[in-house]
């Protein structure tokens, strides 16, 4: 989190933005606070967006009318959902027109079928894949012909691999319970398609034609994880899945570029924690290495500023974060 121009925002020097949707956006069917104004500005001075989720299940246009509601344009070319991708990976793997077993919601049976697949209800039409997303009404039935199918030589792959997904009454499980479902029958892991892997994020690319896009997500495990392995710089926003306590405990490869509270900083300078002689200082908040003991000396605890001065702290550390003792209050 260090090198940063602290004259300039933190989206400028950007070509794009790429966001996800649930915790960033929205959660469940309510707007996240400061979200929309804050790309409303970004889109009115002709920054290009895409909005870049691992949900499958619907239709890009039936996505881009529920962000639209909230007040600001979408089309259905800004979103860019795993099962788009998901099925271009199909396209490699299996011949034009083969017989798909889809498991998954309506938007994933469309991206299917536009590709010039033919669906198939289930496994004893002989599929020669299947590819699987999240839908609620996936019941063990559905599950079950999948497992037959696979068993059975057909291809398979995932639009994503998430454990779980944030809705407003609390965090539901996600697709990747679903796999884990089908991988326990077949011994075997499916291609996925969405975040953390690579390819969401070259499609994202291809279809805004930029070459440096800021990607902005709530999950360390998928979106921090996925852009950084995409070689695209990274920001967690504190707005969903992913908080403190988890963000202090990553390592390398998922360390975010920038921590935000919510998307407003994206239109405020970023500046980096400056490194002092035991640990790390920001504005007020002043961060320090006592032995193994890490310690807010100065500041609020619970401020985004000692929370990036205690990840500077940790990450630079070279210690293993359960060997530290960190003080409770960066992250209760």
């Amino acid at each position: 989190m260090g090198g940063v121009n602290v004259a300039k925002r933190l989206i400028d020097g950007y070509d794009s933005l790429f966001a996800d949707l649930d915790g960033v956006i929205y959660e469940g069917g309510k707007a996240i606070a400061h979200a929309i104004p804050t790309l409303v500005e970004l889109k009115t001075a002709g920054l290009p967006l895409a909005y870049v989720t691992n949900n499958s299940s619907r239709k890009p246009q039936t996505i881009a009318d529920q962000i639209s509601s909230y007040g600001i344009t979408v089309t259905a070319d800004e979103i860019v959902s795993s099962g788009q991708t998901g099925v271009e990976l199909l396209s490699t793997l299996i011949e034009p027109g083969s017989k798909v077993l889809v498991v998954g919601g309506e938007g994933l049976r469309n991206y299917t079928e536009q590709a010039g697949f033919v669906l198939v209800a289930d496994s004893t039409e002989n599929p020669a894949a299947v590819i699987q997303g999240f839908s609620p009404d996936i019941g063990w039935k559905h599950l079950a012909e999948a497992a037959y199918a696979i068993q059975n030589g057909a291809k398979w792959v995932a639009t994503n691999s998430d454990w779980t997904i944030p809705q407003e009454r609390g965090i539901a499980p996600g697709n990747g319970t679903l796999i884990s479902a089908v991988h326990t029958a077949v011994g075997q892991l499916p291609l996925v398609a969405g975040k953390p892997e690579v390819a969401i994020f070259e499609t994202a690319k291809r279809r805004l034609d930029v070459s440096r896009p800021l990607f902005v997500g709530d999950r360390i495990d998928t979106d921090i994880l996925g852009a950084n392995r995409a070689g695209i710089d990274s920001v967690l926003v504190l707005t969903g899945i992913s908080k403190a306590k988890e963000l202090l405990a990553t390592t390398a490869e998922s360390n975010p570029t920038f921590v935000i509270e919510n998307l407003r900083e994206l239109l405020l300078p970023y500046v980096p924690p400056k490194q002092t002689k035991r640990g790390f200082r920001l504005r007020d908040a002043e961060v320090e290495l006592l032995g193994n003991r890490v310690r807010v000396v100065a500041g609020q605890p619970n401020s985004i500023d000692a929370l990036r001065c205690a990840c500077a702290l940790i990450w630079n550390s070279g210690k293993a974060i359960h060997t530290l003792d960190v003080e409770p209050s960066l992250y209760e």
